[in-house]
């Protein structure tokens, strides 16, 4: 029997949607079908009698307003500039974030017809379901791995993978570890202990963390910050000289590209400096054949801290510490793009802003100005 619903309550539904609730959303609030709210508008809804011809042409006027507005807008054709790709992930953002604007008016404001922006969602939930089986997958990876004391390749992991009833092809592993940084002892191991040899005289800052001009040492590292259920990955790139942030990227995986994509970045801002050092920990990243690689081909000179000592590389470590202390720590980060905007916000405070007292309380940007000055005068 359909459930019977008072006059009383009809009424008092009927008011709140005339005062502004949408259909949809009352819709939701109080478990009523649309089409029994329409047939409830017409039967019971009452003019506002309050409402004077002074307010409606007050809002005449303003309709007309917005009206012009959005004609200016849409004859600018700074909408259609936007690429459609970025249209699409603006508007998803918007419909995750605020109920109030229906998927009709989203796609409207922004020229993106509706079946194209529910193939978008439909997409971007098949993406975030593939992602997250494959972080799963990554640690599972990462897990055998090291307990296998770094012995496994990419088919004994498989093997492992597959008697817990998980079946995976050993090519996708083999990705996993290429991107995770993870080669087995076993491959090339007389090459891999002639590097570690190597690493263990390649401190070449022992904790002295000075410079006697811009772009002469480097220091680099990477921390997490969880996000919800997952973890955000922050690569930083510090100039020692003048402490400022040349170089920083945000990512969902640790990887060499994170660092790699970090460091091209912040080489060319800095303009290809040359005769520079480059510190950081002994993380896979770091001393991944491909990082090495690309630094010597920059003829950039690596060092390394020594084994379980952090404060080899305290720059970078205090940075991330105050960054979290001044920043993360007091937010509540709704998605990555959230997170990626604390970070630009802050680091651009840091490097312009915020005095640093290694630096006779100056910012860094300052005191790179004042050192640009005064070898200008040398000159």
């Amino acid at each position: 029997m359909p459930k019977q619903y008072s006059l009383e309550f009809k009424s008092q539904v009927v008011l709140v949607v005339q005062r502004g609730l949408p259909i949809e959303q009352a819709s939701r609030r109080y478990k009523i079908a649309q089409s029994m709210l329409y047939r409830w508008m017409k039967e019971y809804g009452q003019p506002d009698t309050d409402f004077s011809i002074a307010d409606y042409t007050t809002l005449q006027r303003k309709n007309q307003r917005l009206e012009h507005i959005l004609q200016i807008i849409r004859l600018s054709d700074i909408v259609e500039e936007v690429p459609q790709q970025k249209r699409l992930a603006i508007l998803a953002q918007l419909h995750e974030q605020f109920e109030h604007y229906s998927i009709h008016e989203l796609c409207e404001a922004l020229n993106i017809s509706r079946g194209t922006f529910y193939n978008h969602i439909f997409r971007k939930t098949d993406r975030t379901k593939y992602i997250e089986e494959q972080q799963a997958l990554m640690l599972q990876v990462q897990q055998i791995f090291d307990d296998s004391k770094q012995r496994y390749g990419a088919e004994k992991i498989r093997i492992v993978l597959a008697e817990n009833g998980i079946r995976v092809g050993k090519e996708r592993i083999r990705k996993i570890m290429n991107e995770l940084g993870l080669v087995s002892i076993r491959e090339n191991a007389k090459s891999n202990y002639k590097k570690r040899q190597q690493y263990q005289k390649r401190n070449l800052l022992n904790q002295e963390f000075k410079a006697k001009q811009q772009n002469e040492i480097w220091v680099s590292d990477i921390t997490y910050f969880k996000i919800k259920d997952y973890a955000i990955y922050l690569c930083v790139i510090i100039d020692l000289f003048s402490r400022r942030v040349v170089g920083y990227r945000v990512s969902k995986k640790s990887s060499t590209h994170l660092v790699t994509a970090t460091f091209k970045k912040a080489f060319e801002d800095r303009g290809q400096p040359a005769d520079l050092t480059f510190h950081s920990d002994r993380g896979g990243q770091y001393i991944s054949d491909t990082f090495m690689s690309l630094l010597r081909f920059y003829g950039v000179r690596q060092s390394f801290s020594n084994s379980g000592r952090p404060y080899d590389n305290a720059v970078a470590e205090t940075f991330f510490s105050t960054f979290k202390k001044e920043e993360a720590y007091r937010r509540d980060y709704s998605s990555e793009a959230d997170f990626r905007k604390s970070v630009d916000e802050y680091i651009r405070f840091y490097n312009e802003v915020r005095p640093h007292q290694t630096l006779a309380y100056k910012s860094p940007a300052r005191f790179e100005e004042l050192y640009g000055k005064e070898k200008a005068q040398d000159i």
